[in-house]
């Protein structure tokens, strides 16, 4: 049995509450509302919800809470439920609600697109404010108790389930007082699960103005880190500009004089340092045509990345335009194909490659595929586990219609684009008969080199990493936006100058396989992400159960390679411009 009690006013005579999906911290399986047994509406009817929306598992429906303008009620029965202990199927239902007490499920309910919030005292004396509350609370035979049991203490009753079967709800609003806004307008909803509705909330609405969803974002106070997070990622900025200007304003001003010394002395005449590989370093790279892809890729998904930050930033994707950010993001990568493709083409004909129609048809299926296959098997643990969350099989159909049907042959036309254009003219020539590298030291061989070029990139963003994980996993709202910007924007710098820095010391050691080291150096950044990820999962969060565990890992390597192409197409990009920059300013015989 569920009861109400509600204080509200609006506008309208009638105000509908929407229930969404139901989500944990301890699962990665969200369910639709109506998974459970709760009170059902008789005439259930569906928002239409976008891309991003599904792609994220949620699931609007309308309930049977049905608010009247201006009338308070109280203790209001919705709906009764009685079940049969010698019935499979009542079993099956309680057993379901059992387990969705123990794994701590919580509702997310929407009124007027406002997130209804659940509001309790933390330390120090302050409020959060949860846009989900528990449909109840269990006691373990040891004594431990959930979150949600901190309501009442009378709650202590051990291997007990209680179900939250009353709620209270308070809407605040703004009432108009002019003749430009004669109308009122919702700024708070919170609720307090109950198990009786013995008590009334009295509330006191207030008349003064305040934002949408303030209510929500001054519970979360995150700024104070936020700017440190900032802080830290520009001293690694300005450590690493520090580095890389003393290399190009002293040592390499001084290289480049001493190369170009016009003198007849044989010490003059002397090549030493990176300019004995002058030969050979443009040479192309081995398995170029792989390299050429990941470049093409790399270049889409930064663009995306770009726009996608941009727009947020500028309030665009805020969190109440539900799903903007995903469809979003999909969208800018399906219409990017074309950059892709000419990026993948110009760079393989650079290369010297021509096996042309297998670089495009790389560039258009090798990274996209192999991301919607590890999609594609998590949403069949995700179908198996009758989860919200698993993609209908028409979405999936829309989803390979806007791959096949408008990315893949706008990545045929970039390509037919970038293989019409010419190569990329380097400003030396390469000898014919590769130069021998002579035996480097452990810091200037290739893996070492690697495997530090991530560190400082990873260090701009680990703080910001940690938000970002949480709001996917543990289910609070990012909102911080303008933040993310600015780190995406030092990462840029991070990558490059991380690149480009160690790219001129393997350059001084005469060793000029630069083109997959540049890549590979700040893409390296990917594997301390997945790191930090298989910390973060066994440090910050509590889930549990097998499928749970795949679902965590499948989709956190999807991030990982999305990173990988990202940041090493940056971080190559940058160090083909250093290298082309100073071999054009050398005199060469």
């Amino acid at each position: 049995m569920r009861f109400l009690s509600v204080t509200l006013s609006f506008l309208q005579s009638l105000i509908e509450l929407f229930v969404n999906r139901l989500d944990s911290v301890e699962s990665v399986l969200p369910y639709e509302y109506d998974a459970f047994d709760f009170c059902q509406d008789t005439e259930e009817k569906r928002p239409s919800e976008n891309l991003g929306q599904v792609l994220f598992g949620e699931r609007i429906a309308s309930s049977p809470y049905k608010f009247t303008f201006k009338k308070q009620e109280t203790c209001k029965k919705v709906c009764t439920r009685s079940y049969d202990p010698g019935n499979s199927a009542d079993k099956s239902k309680l057993a379901f609600l059992k387990k969705g007490m123990q794994l701590n499920y919580q509702h997310h309910w929407i009124i007027d697109n406002m997130p209804v919030t659940w509001c309790y005292d933390v330390e120090d004396g302050q409020k959060y404010c949860n846009p989900g509350f528990p449909i109840g609370c269990f006691v373990t035979p040891d004594g431990r108790v959930k979150d949600a049991c901190v309501i009442n203490s009378e709650f202590n009753k051990k291997n007990t389930f209680y179900l939250f079967n009353h709620v209270d709800i308070t809407i605040m609003y703004h009432s108009g007082k002019d003749e430009n806004w004669p109308g009122a307008r919702l700024v708070m909803a919170r609720l307090r699960p109950q198990r009786d509705c013995s008590k009334l909330v009295l509330v006191s609405v207030n008349g003064y103005l305040i934002s949408l969803w303030d209510y929500i974002l001054e519970s979360m106070p995150h700024t104070n880190i936020q700017w440190f997070s900032i802080m830290n990622s520009l001293v690694i900025v300005l450590f690493l500009s520090g580095m890389v200007a003393m290399i190009i304003l002293r040592t390499l001003h001084k290289d480049i004089a001493r190369y170009n010394q016009i003198d007849s002395s044989e010490d003059a005449q002397e090549e030493f340092g990176w300019k004995l590989v002058h030969g050979d370093v443009f040479r192309p790279p081995r398995k170029g045509m792989l390299l050429s892809v990941f470049l093409g890729q790399g270049t889409q998904i930064f663009i995306m990345t770009f726009i996608t930050l941009f727009l947020a930033c500028l309030g665009f994707l805020s969190p109440a335009n539900r799903g903007a950010l995903m469809t979003c993001a999909v969208v800018l990568w399906v219409l990017l194909g074309t950059p892709a493709g000419y990026v993948s083409a110009r760079m393989y004909k650079t290369f010297r490659g021509e096996k042309w129609k297998t670089n495009v048809l790389l560039t258009a299926l090798l990274c996209p595929g192999i991301v919607f296959a590890d999609f594609f098997i998590m949403n069949l643990i995700l179908w198996v586990k009758g989860s919200s969350a698993a993609i209908p099989f028409g979405t999936l159909v829309a989803i390979l219609a806007m791959w096949f049907g408008i990315s893949v042959p706008l990545t045929f036309v970039g390509a037919y684009f970038g293989f019409k254009e010419k190569p990329i003219e380097h400003p030396v020539r390469t000898n014919q008969i590769p130069r021998q590298i002579p035996e480097q030291s452990f810091f200037t061989k290739p893996l070492p080199g690697i495997v530090m070029g991530g560190i400082l990139p990873f260090g701009c963003i680990f703080i910001q990493l940690f938000f970002i994980l949480n709001s996917i996993w543990s289910h609070q709202m990012y909102y911080m936006f303008g933040f993310l910007f600015l780190v995406f924007i030092i990462l840029l710098i991070t990558c490059s100058e991380a690149t480009v820095l160690l790219c001129y010391f393997h350059l001084c050691a005469e060793d000029y396989h630069w083109w997959w080291r540049s890549f590979l150096t700040s893409s390296f950044t990917a594997v301390y992400l997945f790191i930090y990820a298989v910390h973060y999962f066994f440090s910050k969060l509590q889930i549990t159960g097998t499928a749970s565990t795949i679902l965590y890992f499948g989709y956190t390597m999807i991030m990982v390679l999305i990173f990988f192409l990202f940041t090493g197409t940056i971080g190559f990009f940058a160090c083909f411009w250093f290298v082309s920059k100073i071999y054009s300013v050398v005199k060469v015989d």
